[in-house]
C-alpha cells in the first residue's frame, strides 16, 4: 500500500478535473443522502432494539443465555442468506422500490415481535426482520454510486453509513424509558411504526438521478463526470450465478469480505450482548446503561465519519485511490484489537473508554462500503454489495452464538473479548496484505 501522491493518477485526475459543487444550481445528491442516513437509522434502531428489550424480555420469557444467544443470531441467518438475491433485485428493480418495499415489510415485523409469547416466535420473527432488511445496504451503496462522484464518495458513504451508530446513540435512553414505564413490548411497537411512516415518505422523496426533475442538468453533469454512474442508475440486470463465482476471482473481493467479516463481529457484539454485559458483569443500574451504552456508539460514529472525509481529502491531495480507501481500513482493524484491554481493568470509566475506544475503530473500519463502491462491477453495484455484505453477517450469525455460549459455559465475558480481538487482527492482515490495488472490476460473463 504506497503512500507516494500520483502526480496524475487515474483516480485524481477524474477528482481534480471535476467542477466545484458549491457552483453547481442543485445540490440534489444530499437531499438524497439525507433520506438514506434516516432509513439506516430506522434500519439499525430496528436490529438493536432487541439488545435494549433483551434482559426484560429474558426474565419475562424465561429465555437462558444461549436461547438468547440464538434468537440475536436470527436475524444474520436470513439477512445473510438474503444477500446476493437482495443485490440482484436493487439492480434489477432500482433503490427506490426496493428499499421502500423493504423498509415498511420489515417495520412490520418489527411491530409483531412486540406480540411474541417464546423462543419460537421470537426466533422466527427475528428471522424475517433479516430477511426483509437484506435489501437495505446494497440499495444504499447503488444509491451512492449513482448520486454521488468518486471525490465525494467516501464521505457519502460515511454519511450514511453512521446511521447505524446514531440510532442507538440516539434513542437508546428513549427506548429504556419505553421498556421500564410501560414494557419491553412497546419497543418493538414504537419503532416498527415510524419504520413503517417512513417506508411511505421513502416512495414518496426518492428518485434516482435520470428519474429527477429536481435536479439540474449540471448537477447531474458534475457527478457523471467526476465517476458516478448516473446512466447505470436506468439498467435493468438479468441475474446469472456466473456472475457471484466470477466476483469471486478477484482477491479484491475475498480481502473486502474477510475484512467485513472481522468489523461485523464486532458490530454484532455492541448491537446485542453490549447491554446484558453491562447490566449483569458490570453491574450498571439502567441509568447509568442509558448513559454508558452511548458512548461507544457516539465513538463509532466519529469514527466512520472522520474516515470518510480523511479518504476523499487524500484523493483530492492527489493520493492514489487505492491509498485513500485502504488506509482507514488498515488503521480501524489494527485498533480494533484494543478490545481485549477490557479484560485488564475493573474500573468502569475505563472500560467504557476502552469500549469506546474499540467501537471508534470498528466505525473506521465500516468505510470498507467506500472501497465496494470503488470495485463493484458498474452493472452490478447491488450484486456486489450483497456478496460482501454475506461474508460480513456470517460474523453476525457467528459472534453472538459464540458469545452466548462462552458466558454460558465459563459465566463471564473475558474470551468473548479475546475472541472479538482475534478476528480483529484477521480482518487487519486482509486488508493489509490480500486487498492489493482497487479498481473497478469488469466481468466477462454478461450482465
Amino acid at each position: 500500500m504506497s503512500s507516494t501522491p500520483t502526480s496524475r493518477s487515474a483516480s485524481a485526475a477524474i477528482a481534480l478535473d471535476a467542477a466545484p459543487a458549491h457552483r453547481l444550481p442543485t445540490r440534489r445528491r444530499w437531499f438524497m443522502l439525507s433520506l438514506l442516513l434516516i432509513a439506516t437509522i430506522i434500519n439499525y434502531v430496528d436490529r438493536v432494539n432487541i439488545s435494549i428489550a433483551a434482559p426484560f424480555m429474558a426474565k419475562d420469557l424465561g429465555l437462558d443465555k444461549v436461547e438468547m444467544g440464538l434468537i440475536f443470531s436470527a436475524f444474520a441467518w436470513t439477512y445473510a442468506l438474503a444477500l446476493v438475491p437482495a443485490g440482484f433485485i436493487a439492480d434489477r428493480f432500482g433503490s427506490r422500490l426496493t428499499y421502500g418495499v423493504s423498509l415498511i415489510s420489515w417495520s412490520a415485523v418489527t411491530v409483531a415481535q412486540g406480540l411474541a409469547t417464546g423462543f419460537s416466535s421470537l426466533f422466527g420473527l427475528r428471522l424475517a426482520v433479516g430477511a426483509m432488511e437484506a435489501p437495505a445496504f446494497p440499495a444504499n451503496s447503488r444509491a451512492v454510486t449513482v448520486w454521488f462522484p468518486a471525490r465525494e464518495r467516501g464521505l457519502a458513504s460515511s454519511i450514511y453509513v453512521c446511521g447505524q451508530y446514531l440510532g442507538t446513540a440516539l434513542f437508546t435512553g428513549a427506548l429504556l424509558w419505553l421498556a421500564t414505564t410501560y414494557d419491553w413490548r412497546h419497543v418493538f411497537y414504537s419503532t416498527g411504526i415510524v419504520g413503517i411512516l417512513f417506508g411511505v415518505v421513502w416512495l414518496f422523496l426518492y428518485r434516482d438521478p435520470l428519474n429527477c426533475k429536481k435536479v439540474s442538468k449540471e448537477e447531474l453533469a458534475y457527478i457523471e463526470d467526476g465517476g458516478g454512474l448516473v446512466k447505470s442508475s436506468q439498467q435493468r440486470t438479468r441475474f446469472d450465478w456466473r456472475q457471484v463465482a466470477e466476483l469471486f476471482r478477484y482477491r479484491q473481493v475475498w480481502a473486502i469480505c474477510l475484512g467485513k467479516f472481522a468489523s461485523t463481529s464486532a458490530l454484532y457484539f455492541f448491537l446485542t450482548w453490549f447491554p446484558t454485559y453491562l447490566i449483569e458483569e458490570r453491574q450498571l443500574t439502567l441509568i447509568k446503561v442509558g448513559i454508558f451504552a452511548v458512548l461507544p456508539f457516539i465513538g463509532a460514529t466519529v469514527g466512520i465519519l472522520l474516515a470518510g472525509i480523511v479518504s476523499d481529502l487524500l484523493i483530492r491531495r492527489g493520493y492514489s485511490l487505492s491509498f485513500a480507501r485502504k488506509l482507514p481500513l488498515v488503521v480501524g482493524s489494527m485498533l480494533g484489537m484494543s478490545i481485549v484491554l477490557v479484560n485488564f481493568t475493573d474500573s468502569n470509566v475505563l472500560c467504557i473508554a476502552v469500549l469506546t475506544l474499540a467501537f471508534f475503530a470498528q466505525g473506521i473500519a465500516s468505510a470498507s462500503w467506500a472501497a465496494v463502491s470503488e470495485i463493484a462491477p458498474k452493472q452490478l453495484i447491488g450484486l456486489t454489495g450483497g456478496v460482501t455484505s454475506l461474508a460480513a453477517n456470517i460474523g453476525g450469525i457467528v459472534t453472538p452464538i459464540v458469545i452466548g455460549a462462552i458466558v454460558q459455559a465459563s459465566g463471564s465475558f473475558a474470551l468473548a473479548f479475546w475472541f472479538i480481538g482475534g478476528v480483529a487482527l484477521m480482518g487487519t492482515l486482509s486488508y493489509s496484505l490480500l486487498l492489493g490495488k482497487l479498481y473497478r472490476i469488469e466481468l466477462k460473463t454478461g450482465a
